[in-house]
């Protein structure tokens, strides 16, 4: 059976769920990890029976023996890592966001495309059974003209959450709050469901945390196909609330979130006919190192089949940048006041 080699960039939080999708895979193999903190590379090195650790992630990059790298670092390193791997000819799948910085993503997905090598991204809400068969249903007319289309993403993070490390809650770095590192999820969930946005009109406040970027922010959506909708996102509310998304048409309507089906009523009925599905837990609501590991099974999987068949990953580069244009014009629209347009977004 054909192996496909692995190599992580990061050993925190997220990592533990790409190395366990990696050597729980029968055509996967972790050959190497890398952090710059020597005694995290060398035990997580250990916990998973890697052969090699480094703490210089470009030394690792000079390895033959590795196919594809995960990238698992703070969300503005995502962009120079990338694009390095790229360069050494490694295919490359990385944490969400794809990178906080729209230039930085359009070189990442030029450099990934001159060297001929695959760049996927991991948004697992699109794996949601829920999700898919809500996105069948839109695409067969069964709620009709789509007129609302709403995000609700209400976490919980705790000071002590933004204190654990430098990096978070920091534009520099984390690139933004609570849209940007948790409600991008559900935020590119909405888009891949409605379709692409075409303006927004934004508040973001930091209200409730001693950081640098928002901890809740409204954003009102002006969707290319004419519907409108709102998103809330937060990680300063307590108790948190599972992610939840409100799609309405003329003909019907659909609510789901975490926990299933809330609606789906269609004109002509007078009692919800939810699909009989019913998706794992995503968790990580309150707890960022709670979620659930079943979504990057799938990806990595399809990731390894992408390379071995020679085909584009599930959730590609110019997919995953979407939902990251979207939040850098919901952050321009706050700082300004003013309505924006996304057409400069994304070139």
């Amino acid at each position: 059976m054909e192996k496909v080699r692995f190599g992580i960039i990061g050993c925190g939080v997220i990592a533990p769920h790409h190395a366990d999708a990696i050597v729980n895979n029968k055509r996967g193999e972790l050959v190497a990890v890398c952090d710059i903190e020597e005694e995290k590379a060398r035990k997580f090195q250990q916990k998973y029976n890697a052969p090699y650790y480094y703490t210089d992630y470009r030394k690792m990059l000079e390895r033959k023996d590795i196919d594809v790298v995960c990238i698992c670092t703070p969300s503005g390193l995502h962009g120079d890592m990338t694009i390095d791997a790229a360069n050494a000819g490694k295919h490359v799948f990385c944490e969400k966001p794809l990178d906080i910085n729209a230039d930085k993503m359009t070189r990442m997905i030029e450099a990934c495309r001159r060297n001929n090598v695959k760049l996927g991204c991991v948004f697992q809400r699109r794996l949601m059974k829920e999700a898919i068969e809500t996105k069948k249903a839109i695409e067969r007319g069964e709620f009709g003209k789509i007129v609302l289309a709403d995000a609700y993403l209400k976490y919980y993070r705790s000071q002590e959450y933004y204190n654990s490390a430098g990096w978070r809650g920091t534009w520099e770095l984390d690139g933004g709050g609570a849209l940007m590192n948790q409600g991008v999820h559900g935020i590119d969930l909405l888009m891949w469901l409605v379709g692409d946005v075409a303006s927004v009109f934004a508040r973001a406040e930091t209200l409730a945390r001693d950081i640098e970027v928002e901890d809740t922010a409204i954003a009102l959506l002006k969707f290319k196909n004419g519907a409108i909708g709102v998103i809330e996102g937060t990680t300063s509310v307590y108790p948190p609330q599972e992610t939840r998304l409100e799609i309405h048409g003329q003909k019907g309507s659909v609510i789901f979130g975490d926990s299933g089906f809330k609606q789906w009523r269609t004109i002509g009925s007078d009692v919800d006919t939810f699909p009989d599905v019913k998706s794992e837990k995503i968790g990580g609501s309150a707890d960022a190192a709670a979620i659930s590991s079943w979504g990057h099974y799938a990806l990595i999987d399809d990731m390894i089949s992408a390379v071995i068949e020679d085909r584009d990953p599930m959730i590609t580069g110019e997919s995953a940048r979407k939902a990251v244009d979207l939040i850098l014009a919901i952050y321009e629209s706050a700082r300004t006041g003013k309505e924006v347009f996304l057409e400069r977004f994304g070139e």
